[in-house]
């Protein structure tokens, strides 16, 4: 047990997920907001950082980590270009395929997508195409957005090995709560709710999923007969585990779709097969957003993979933070990052997904 474990084992995992999966705050200090039970029991707290929103400083990092001795696997995205697409009364146009060059990205909820390199780009959304250039290209289309009820997928990719008994733990007993929650904002989503566990080679499994379901019932007895162990590495299976993530379940094309990543260890990177940096293109490809949480214990070389993750899909990193000793909650972090929104833990899951869903009831 690492030296958080300890005070994170008597909270329910709704304390680690939603302070983990921060929102808006104040950059480097603590936003005030309405305290929960849990959070007066606890006080924990969490910071998030947006590396597409700072992305100077996330190129900065970029190459200071280069610099480095950590084995990793590079991408350029200084490139980078945020296309944004809205409909014919200007409303965020969800779903919309942008291409650039041999590049494909659907946008998100609020009609954004990211593209690399080549000047120009083509969207297309139900039969209508323009095309646009520059740095951060604007498209109208001649097309109304869809009125109705959203509907969200909510996938969580799980390190099930010996460390990650207290998270498991937790997220079982909180799934009701943010199931409810979820189903009571203004958007009104329809929610399912999917897994895909993982190890590593040797273990009793290295990847297991269960396709998504909207009884949530049926979700929380799937998880509850989920038991942490196997490991004794720091690197695990994720990127056999991510592939299968995208691949396996039963992904709707009109949904909302996340992934809340929530390990403490980066992936094998020596292995042969899936490569995270592919399959986070695969899922900017296919509209879905990779939000990891780093659990306790997440090292240099895991932070810069969960930060590359995040990026590519437009995601945030999102971590616990820390007093001075390194165990009380806190505001400090040893994750390498300068300013960062620092929150106490207030629902953040549930305000995590509102902020996805705003745009679609805008």
């Amino acid at each position: 047990m690492t030296r958080h474990r300890a005070l994170l084992a008597a909270l329910p995992l709704s304390a680690l997920l939603l302070t983990a999966c921060g929102g808006a705050g104040t950059s480097g200090a603590a936003a005030p907001a309405m305290m929960s039970e849990d959070q007066g029991r606890t006080g924990l707290r969490a910071g998030s950082v947006d590396d597409n929103a700072a992305f100077t400083a996330y190129l900065d990092y970029q190459k200071e980590f280069a610099t480095g001795d950590q084995r990793l696997r590079t991408a350029d995205v200084s490139s980078r270009r945020i296309v944004t697409v809205t409909d014919k009364s200007g409303r965020p146009l969800f779903g919309a395929t942008v291409r650039a060059g041999d590049q494909t990205a659907r946008t998100y909820a609020d009609g954004r997508a990211m593209v690399f390199g080549d000047d120009r780009v083509t969207v297309s959304y139900q039969g209508a195409t323009a095309t646009a250039t520059g740095d951060a290209p604007k498209v109208e289309l001649p097309v109304a957005r869809p009125e109705g009820r959203a509907m969200l997928q909510v996938l969580f990719l799980i390190d099930t090995t010996g460390s990650m008994g207290d998270e498991i733990g937790r997220l079982t007993a909180s799934v009701d709560s943010v199931a409810a929650r979820i189903a009571r904002l203004p958007a009104v989503p329809e929610l399912e709710l999917g897994m895909t566990l993982y190890r590593d080679k040797g273990d009793e499994y290295v990847t297991r999923t269960s396709d998504f379901t909207a009884d949530v019932g049926t979700f929380r007895g799937r998880l509850a007969e989920v038991r942490a162990d196997g490991g004794g590495d720091t690197p695990e299976d994720l990127n056999a585990a991510l592939a299968e993530a995208l691949a396996k379940p039963a992904w709707r094309e009109d949904a909302v779709k996340l992934v809340f990543l929530i390990a403490d260890a980066p992936p094998h990177l020596d292995y042969d097969g899936p490569d995270h940096l592919t399959e986070a293109r695969r899922a900017a490809e296919r509209g879905i957003k990779i939000e990891p949480i780093a659990s306790s214990g997440l090292d240099a070389q895991g932070e810069y993979i969960y930060r590359q993750l995040a990026q590519l899909t437009m995601g945030r990193f999102t971590f616990l933070t820390y007093g001075a000793d390194g165990v009380s909650p806190g505001d400090e972090t040893e994750h390498h990052v300068s300013e960062y929104a620092v929150l106490a833990l207030d629902d953040l899951v549930v305000k995590l997904v509102t902020d996805e869903l705003r745009p679609l009831s805008d």
